[in-house]
């Protein structure tokens, strides 16, 4: 069973909406949130990235972390952020390339990430706990979404976007890429009954995007327990709901700076079919596109594609043992044939000859990297169904890191729950 709670957000004012919220924190580094911030003085970076603005710090100093509560509180004080005066709901409505993703904020308790109510798919790095934990507990709030899908038994979607059809949005904001975040509050006490009895009925949620920010807010309601700081709000954390089946999901694309002991391209494409994959040039591709159609057919089939030298060639083979839903995934393959097996990299979290791009990025962003001299080689992947996401959190899998991209990518800033 889920349980929801309502809470009463801190918020930008009206006429600060479109300045106040950002990008999240883990999608940029210092450096440009830094560039960021000078462009836009008002920007939720100063807060959820306040490294940026200490570039003297070490990121982990102390003084890092109360340099977002003092923002964050004066923020505050200034009116530039306001908190509402009864706790609610809120609805989240995204537009992207013409698509609309709705979802429903709200907090769950930390006891559903332990008991696995809230169930994962991916491992989290301690060094990234950390950040977050000391971040929440400094400024004494959740300032970032954690993104949680649910699977709908059938009413719940149509609630909550019923809502807004014609509903002004209580804040609204679009971004330089051009998409468009709207937050609708909900105060009505049928309503929010309702979707508290709604939710009741679902028997699990899963982490689509934010696991080291669940995880912190976790750490923090432990810390603040045995150090005798415990609030009833430190017990909970803010998230979005989305039903499964009304959500995007990208490939994550890998990037290799050099091709190993290979000394020439086409001896790595050569080498391929040795492993048994059937290798062919694929011809012109939409490059403002975010993945390749594939040319091989069936279900059962492993299909990836490698850009290399001004060439795009599609790799296919099919699925040895389809039973083993986290070997059997293409970046499972990928990861133990290609970069290991062919290229020597064993460390997919830590080798600095591999990196990633996210899903939503043009292919035309691939091809400039390799085209540059930068990378040797671009992979690009084919997304994930999400039932299989969901189905490996179901029996405690972990899937390899960077499997997938989740979307609508959500914003920093346009809620904020505090825990003190």
């Amino acid at each position: 069973m889920v349980q929801i709670y309502r809470f009463a957000a801190v918020r930008p004012g009206r006429r600060y909406s479109e300045k106040i919220p950002s990008v999240p924190y883990d999608v940029v580094t210092a450096e440009e949130a830094r560039e960021c911030i000078e462009k836009n003085p008002l920007s939720f970076l100063r807060v959820s990235r306040p490294d940026a603005e200490l570039p003297d710090l070490a990121p982990h100093d102390d003084r890092v972390y109360q340099r977002s509560r003092e923002v964050f509180d004066r923020m505050l004080a200034d009116g530039l952020m306001q908190r509402d005066p009864d706790p609610g709901m809120y609805i989240y409505r995204a537009v992207q390339d013409g698509e609309e993703f709705i979802g429903l904020v709200c907090c769950v308790g930390t006891e559903d990430y332990e008991n696995r109510t809230i169930r994962r798919h991916e491992l989290t790095r301690y060094d990234k706990e950390e950040d977050r934990t000391r971040h929440i507990d400094a400024v004494g709030a959740n300032t970032g979404l954690v993104f949680l899908l649910y699977r709908d038994p059938g009413a719940i979607f149509s609630s909550i976007s019923s809502l807004i059809d014609e509903a002004e949005p209580d804040g609204s904001t679009m971004t330089a890429q051009g998409v468009l975040h709207q937050i609708y509050r909900i105060v009505d006490e049928a309503t929010l009954s309702r979707f508290e009895g709604l939710f009741a009925a679902v028997p699990e949620t899963y982490i689509a995007d934010g696991h080291h920010r669940a995880k912190s807010a976790v750490n923090v309601a432990e810390r603040r327990r045995s150090e005798g700081r415990f609030t009833e709000e430190a017990g909970k954390f803010m998230v979005v709901l989305f039903a499964h089946d009304r959500v995007r999901i990208h490939g994550y694309s890998r990037l290799v700076t050099d091709l190993g002991n290979y000394s020439a391209p086409r001896e790595f494409i050569e080498a391929l079919p040795e492993s048994g994959w059937t290798v062919r040039p694929y011809g012109k591709v939409d490059a403002a596109g975010y993945q390749i159609p594939p040319l091989a057919t069936g279900s059962a089939t492993h299909v990836m594609h490698f850009y290399l030298e001004g060439t795009w060639y599609e790799a296919s083979r099919p699925v040895a043992d389809s039973a083993d839903l986290i070997g059997s995934l293409d970046v499972s393959v990928l990861q133990k044939d290609v970069l290991e097996g062919m290229l020597g990299i064993s460390d997919p979290r830590g080798d600095p000859r591999l990196h990633y791009m996210g899903g939503a990025k043009p292919l035309s962003a691939l091809e400039r990297l390799v085209d540059s001299g930068k990378y040797a080689l671009a992979v690009a992947m084919q997304p994930v169904r999400v039932e299989t996401v969901l189905a490996i959190a179901d029996m405690d899998g972990v899937m390899p890191p960077k499997s997938t991209w989740f979307e609508p990518k959500l914003l920093s800033g346009l809620v904020v729950h505090t825990i003190d």
